[in-house]
């Protein structure tokens, strides 16, 4: 690894790193560089069972590590997708199934290992290398290739999952409804509603609710779901208990010549009734595109707004359009969708790294606001100050500041 990096730098080619292969933007190859794979680098491994500390090397998916750690009874709130690797997900966040419980997946981040620009491997943790540290849990791959990881694991194991749908033309009451719920909801509940679905109907696809209550208390579990179920008239529900690990699915490749489009922003309590209202119309049109939003808030929340490059804690929703299909398709809805982020604009603030399909100067922008930006640029310039990592949601080095 360390070679690696050398010898990149030492060429001067384009040096790209490797994960789980999912990046929207595709920053984990390049043409004519070098790719860093870590694939190999997969291991889950329990150091401290009494304190759930997990050590999992940077190359390992999300599905390896619940199914390593199921065993243990313990298991670290990721994403959705089994495929998606570790580093990736947790550099910049990792909105998962016990967000609202245990908070962002880089919240149970308690050291790393880090191979910088110069290919020099160090360790960055509370002590070490604070900065590091810091800018790590949210600043993406911009400071160096990070060979593991250990990660604070919670004590779970089942959980009960799945969907609620009802019928399209509810929506207009299920929305608000819900988001009105999981404001207060027990941090056990996390949730996330999907509609517009073309792929289920488009208008007239049901509005499914994805509930995932953290823990294998029956009672409670119905207690926290059941006012879910009275928002509307269910057509379907198959929540059940499961295996966390059972709870990750698998990622899907579009097939060729088809193009992904995701664009998302997070809303604060205030704007979400005038995002919810411009959703629903969006969504009652024959045009729309697919949309997702998911309840944050709970632990994420609860962390101060400085301890991680995460810029976003107090964001009570995070939603995305997404709009697929072949290049010209895809082409001919941008207008229109222009036209929707241009009504949801005044309403919504920044844009999740994970979640986007490109990396141009504004996205970086959207996803780290100025305070956050300016101190990861110091960090960048100490650790990588000629932008060798920059494959990413791309921060320059800062020109003219130090380290403290």
């Amino acid at each position: 690894m360390q070679a690696a990096v050398r010898f990149a730098v030492a060429s001067g080619l384009t040096l790209s790193v490797r994960g789980g292969g999912h990046s929207f933007a595709g920053l984990g190859t390049n043409d004519g560089g070098v790719v860093i794979d870590l694939r190999n680098l997969a291991e889950v491994e329990v150091i401290d069972r009494e304190r759930g500390i997990v050590h999992i090397g940077g190359g390992a998916t999300w599905g390896e590590v619940a199914a390593g750690l199921s065993p243990y009874g313990l298991a670290i709130s990721s994403g959705d997708t089994k495929s998606v690797g570790v580093g990736g997900l947790t550099l910049s966040g990792g909105i998962g199934w016990m967000v609202r419980k245990y908070g962002l997946a880089l919240d149970g981040v308690v050291a790393a290992r880090v191979v910088t620009a110069d290919g020099e491997l160090v360790r960055a943790d509370d002590e070490e290398n604070p900065e590091l540290y810091w800018a790590l849990r949210g600043g993406g791959g911009n400071f160096g290739v990070v060979t593991a990881f250990e990660f604070r694991a919670h004590r779970t194991r089942d959980v009960y999952f799945g969907a609620i749908e009802f019928p399209a033309e509810e929506a207009s009451k299920i929305l608000p409804g819900w988001a009105d719920y999981l404001r207060n909801a027990p941090d056990e509940l996390t949730s996330i509603v999907n509609f517009a679905n073309p792929f289920a109907g488009g208008v007239d696809a049901p509005v499914q609710v994805m509930v995932a209550f953290a823990g294998d208390d029956e009672r409670a579990a119905a207690r926290a779901i059941d006012p879910i179920r009275r928002l509307g008239t269910v057509i379907r529900d198959d929540v059940t208990l499961k295996a966390y690990s059972d709870v990750l699915v698998d990622g899907g490749t579009p097939p060729a010549g088809i193009r992904f489009v995701a664009r998302g922003a997070f809303v604060e309590e205030t704007s979400v009734p005038d995002v919810l209202q411009i959703l629903l119309e969006v969504g009652a049109s024959e045009r729309s595109p697919f949309i997702s939003l998911r309840a944050v808030g709970g632990a994420a929340s609860r962390v101060a707004e400085d301890a991680t490059a995460y810029a976003y804690r107090q964001a009570e929703l995070m939603f995305v359009t997404n709009t697929a299909g072949p290049e010209h398709v895809v082409d001919a809805a941008r207008p229109a969708l222009n036209a929707i982020w241009k009504r949801l604009a005044p309403h919504t603030s920044g844009a999740y790294a994970n979640f986007l399909t490109t990396a141009a100067p504004e996205d970086v922008a959207a996803v780290y606001p100025p305070a956050t930006h300016r101190r990861l640029a110091a960090v960048k310039r100490h650790y990588d100050p000629r932008n060798v990592f920059s494959g990413n949601h791309n921060v320059l080095p800062a020109s003219n500041t130090t380290l403290e």
